[in-house]
């Protein structure tokens, strides 16, 4: 039996996609860090993140290190820091850390909207404590949504098939350029393999801004319980309306916004301000930021539209009913 063994010059030779992949990761893997996080003195997980400012400030999942008393941050170059949590959002499963080091390297944010269905999609980070690991596929599909694990809606989420396992949240999922896209989030397992989601990385810049700057993200509350509802098809052809569905309203909080606003239980809302509201993820998504302050709410009541004046106020508990 004889074996076939290639030249040394030629095992040093990469194809084409191997080249890019290895290009890509020796490009975005300085930025990578590996989390681990302490509650009640014992050691109560790990995931990974990314440096994402020169000063610092390291994207990671809410998931990863929410209600951590203690956070310590490795970097590949050996070095180890106590992460201060700059933020914290569970609605969209993104916190910001803060570390104190020199000569840090940032992650480079791609342009989402360039993104489409195909390219290369290459996923960094920890996972089962393994350094900085990398798995790669293509992104699958754009524009999914995703429950998370305080009941709101997420949206603009990548699908991928790069392989993610435990501990690869929060890691960055990049580009061929090696630039960030995305941030991994979870994986549905199924079928002997499983599919990878990751947050934009347009969302994350916005979330980690308001973060960053409050320490919270400030959402609007009205105060009603409902469900989703379709609109009869006899109103929409009464009322000459296009939008299909709404909320139907169950109850209404004694000296709530909506209390003083005068929506009743029956009511259907449609829109808030000249956003259509369809459901109640459109409504959490639209009660986000800046639609707090004195605004619109449209409905409908017994076959009638109705405009009312309405004041959503800051929560800044997630209630996935309200």
């Amino acid at each position: 039996m004889s074996l076939s063994v290639l030249p040394i010059a030629e095992t040093f030779e990469h194809d084409g996609y191997s080249s890019v992949v290895i290009g890509a990761v020796e490009r975005a893997s300085p930025s990578v860090v590996g989390i681990d996080v302490r509650r009640g003195g014992r050691r109560a997980g790990s995931g990974s993140g990314f440096i994402a400012t020169p000063d610092g400030f390291v994207f990671t999942n809410s998931h990863v290190v929410h209600d951590a008393d203690e956070i310590d941050v490795a970097l590949l170059d050996g070095r180890r820091f106590r992460g201060v949590l700059a933020g914290d959002d569970p609605d969209t499963d993104l916190a910001v850390l803060r570390i104190a080091g020199g000569e840090l390297v940032p992650a480079v944010f791609g342009d989402v909207r360039a993104i489409k269905p195909g390219q290369l999609a290459i996923a960094l980070g920890n996972p089962f404590g393994l350094e900085c690991t990398v798995t790669a596929g293509v992104v699958s599909a754009l524009g999914r949504t995703l429950r998370s694990r305080s009941g709101r809606l997420m949206d603009d989420i990548i699908q991928t098939d790069a392989a993610l396992n435990p501990g690869n949240s929060g890691g960055p999922l990049v580009d061929a350029r090696g630039a960030v896209i995305g941030v991994n989030t979870a994986i549905v397992a199924g079928g002997g393999g499983g599919l990878g989601f990751a947050i934009s990385a347009a969302t994350a810049q916005r979330v980690a801004g308001l973060l960053i700057r409050d320490g919270k993200i400030s959402r609007g509350y009205l105060g009603v319980a409902g469900a989703d509802v379709a609109i009869p098809r006899y109103v929409l052809r009464l009322l000459g309306l296009i939008q299909t569905r709404g909320i139907l309203v169950h109850s209404v909080e004694d000296a709530s916004p909506a209390a003083e606003a005068g929506i009743e239980a029956g009511d259907v809302i449609v829109s808030l301000g000249e956003a259509a509201v369809d459901g109640m993820d459109a409504l959490h998504r639209i009660l986000t930021g800046e639609r707090i302050g004195t605004t619109t709410v449209t409905l409908l009541r017994r076959n009638e539209l109705k405009r009312l004046d309405i004041t959503p106020v800051e929560t800044q508990a997630a209630v996935s009913a309200r």
